[in-house]
This record gives structure tokens, sequence and C-alpha cells, in this order.
């Protein structure tokens, strides 16, 4: 995300961070094969292929480090996110830094996760209203994989086997975005016939943005309508691990006096959604039109970082000086001011008054701190009216 004298609304995805940290079994674990049932001892040694009484400290260790967890009186552990990694370590998922010092402080391994145990509890339970409507044949099952940090989606068939029910199971899961991986049986992304939403998370290298609206050129060719910086350097996007579109336009190079628009060619059977996704906050927005609305008006706008926050549009042909760390400094113009909350990471989200498209986030002021939807702040964004006239394009609407 661009920002005025500071950063960039794209930012670094510092949200997958790994902080590493082997746990060592506890010294001292009893390994007296009496203090379990014989006969599960044999079967577990069995199956692992090991001797019963390493079977007996595979367990051992097991209890203690569990043990260990249900100790944790830290704010923001949460045992749902726990689990153990193919080395045998009680792993955490956590928000933040600080809690995860304070995990593996306590001997055990911490790794930062996009998405609470708490919010995915509630994707899953959205899934399986959706299934309950009408049944999705096609879907061998669904649940929360705590060592993904997602809700994952088993699917028997290929897309061309996929009843109306499994569609709109599938568009459903594609609407939180990475929040949920579509995987087939093999235990493989989906990656054919996707539906991506606007305002779902797009990464690119060791960033991300946040995917914007669909359009199409005068031959039919889909495109997805983003800002300049996210495809500054054309890219290959990627929606939830897999590839669905690939940066092609750009108006915007750091140091350079700048226009924040840009596009990207989408996939073959990858479909952008006519529905800007609200991150729980009530239905799918449909887009019917990109008719500007006037200065004063009520504005929302999705993003993968600060998810759904609405304000006011507060001027048209703004300038914006932007900084981003590593970078020179860059002019932008002929943006919108608005008093929506923007984070790093929404840049390219779509922006959005009653049901017409308006832009998409370009960048914001630094001391923005978004606290729900009402949340104030100082943002921009690219007008899409403009975007969409400059490239000669025409908007997919619902």
């Amino acid at each position: 995300m661009l920002r005025p004298r500071t950063i960039l609304a794209s930012g670094a995805a510092t949200a997958a961070l790994v902080l590493a940290g082997a746990v060592a079994p506890a010294q001292g674990a009893p390994t007296n094969p009496g203090d379990y049932q014989p006969q599960m001892v044999h079967a577990l040694a069995d199956s692992l292929g090991i001797s019963d009484a390493a079977a007996v400290r595979r367990l051992d260790s097991q209890a203690a480090q569990q043990k260990t967890l249900a100790g944790l009186r830290a704010p923001g552990v949460d045992a749902r996110s726990a689990f153990f990694d193919t080395a045998g370590r009680l792993t955490v998922a956590v928000g933040d830094a600080a809690t995860a010092d304070r995990v593996e402080a306590a001997g055990l391994r911490a790794r930062i996760s996009r998405h609470s145990p708490a919010t995915l509890d509630r994707v899953k339970a959205a899934l399986d209203r959706t299934a309950a409507r009408s049944v999705p044949t096609g879907i061998a099952g669904w649940g929360v994989e705590p060592a993904t940090g997602q809700v994952v989606v088993d699917v028997r068939g290929g897309a061309s086997d996929a009843s109306a029910a499994d569609r709109a199971f599938l568009a459903e899961a594609a609407s939180y975005g990475s929040a949920v991986a579509v995987r087939d049986a093999r235990g493989e992304s989906v990656t054919t016939a996707a539906t991506v939403y606007p305002g779902s998370r797009m990464d690119y290298g060791n960033h991300y943005c946040s995917v914007g609206f669909g359009a199409h050129d005068s031959a039919g060719r889909q495109v997805l309508v983003t800002a300049g910086h996210c495809v500054e350097n054309l890219p290959d996007l990627y929606y939830s691990g897999a590839h669905f579109a690939k940066g092609t336009k750009t108006r915007f190079q750091h140091g350079r006096n700048s226009i924040d628009m840009g596009l990207a060619s989408v996939d073959s059977g990858t479909t952008i959604a006519t529905k800007v996704g609200t991150w729980n906050n009530g239905a799918d927005v449909a887009v019917r039109g990109s008719r500007r609305a006037a200065v004063g008006s009520d504005v929302c706008k999705s993003g993968a970082t600060s998810h759904w926050t609405c304000g006011a549009i507060k001027s048209y042909n703004y300038s914006v000086t932007y900084s981003d760390p590593g970078q020179p400094d860059t002019l932008v113009t002929n943006l919108a001011l608005s008093s929506t909350c923007v984070l790093g990471g929404d840049s390219g989200g779509p922006w959005i008054s009653g049901d017409q498209g308006q832009g998409v986030t370009s960048g914001a002021a630094n001391s923005n701190r978004c606290n729900g939807v009402y949340g104030q702040g100082t943002s921009y964004f690219q007008p899409l009216d403009d975007e969409l006239n400059y490239y000669g394009l025409s908007l997919n609407t619902a």
C-alpha cells in the first residue's frame, strides 16, 4: 500500500512468517510402558515401524508438550490452533510476534497465522449453512486444519463434474480468500474454474495486495483492474496458493510522477466475481456499474488486511507524495481522498458506494489504526471510471 511520505499499501507479507525454535522432548519424561495400555503401545509401534520403547517416548513427549500448552495463560494463545509437526514438536499458531515470543519462552514452537481459530470456526460454520441449503455432493468434506491455518475443502471430482450446489459451495468458499484452501482427492490445490472475489488477498513474490474489479476489453479478454503499484514489475499473481492472473500494464513507477493504474490478464477458467466480498459483514455486495459518487458520499472498501471498512469520499483529483522503505519518493496524481480506514496489503482492493464501483485502493496515512467497519482514517483510491476509460474497458457487472 502506498502511504504519503510513508509506505506502500501492498506491504510485505509478514502474516505468514514462521518463527523458528525447535522443541526438545521434556527431559526426564517417564518411559515406562506400564503407563499406557500395552495394546495401544504395540499398535502405535507397529503402525509407525518403531519399537515399543520409542512409541512410549513419543507418547511421553506429546503429553509433556500438551501439559505445557495447558499451563499457558497468555492472551492470544488458543489450544484450537495447536498441532504436532512431523518432527513431533507442538506448534501453536498465534496472531502476533509478542504472543509467539511467550509461546516459545515456554518451550513450544510458535507460528504467526493470518487467521484466528475463531475466524476459521466462523468460516466453517458459514460453509455448513451453505451445504445445508443444498448438499454439494461433489465436495467430500471440509474442516479447520490448524497446520495450514485454513479451512480445507476436499473436492471429489473435477470442475466439469460440478453440480450447481457444488459451484455455489465453492463460490462461497472462495469469498473467504486465503482463509479457505480447496484441494482435490490427491491433496493438491484446485486451480481450475476458480471464482475470486474482489477484496480477497492476492500474493506476488514476498508481498501481497487485494483483488480488484473484473473487466473486459472490446475483444472479450478478461482482466483484473488493480492499483498500478501492485503490478509495477508485471508479476504473476496468486490466490490461495494458485496462479490466477499475470500483471500486464501499469502506469506506476517508483521515483517517477505516476498514476496508480494497473491491469492483469486473468487466467482461462478463472472468474473475478461481480460481487465484492465483505468479510462476514453482511451479504456480498453486487456491482451494478461504475458511476462516480459525489464528494461526501458514503463509500466502503474491501481489503485483505483491514477487511471491510467504510467512510466518506472527501475529494477527487487529489495528489499525494508517497514513500516506501527502500524506494525513492513518488508523486501520484488523480486520486480520490477518503476518510475510510485502510492498511498495508489492502492495495488494489475494491471501493463501492451503493452498488456502484468507485475505485481501487492506492494508499493511506501511516497513522491509520483501523478498529472496525467505521474506524476513521485517511486513505486514497484510484477512481475506477478513470481507469476503465483510460484502458478502454467495460466493467463486469452482476
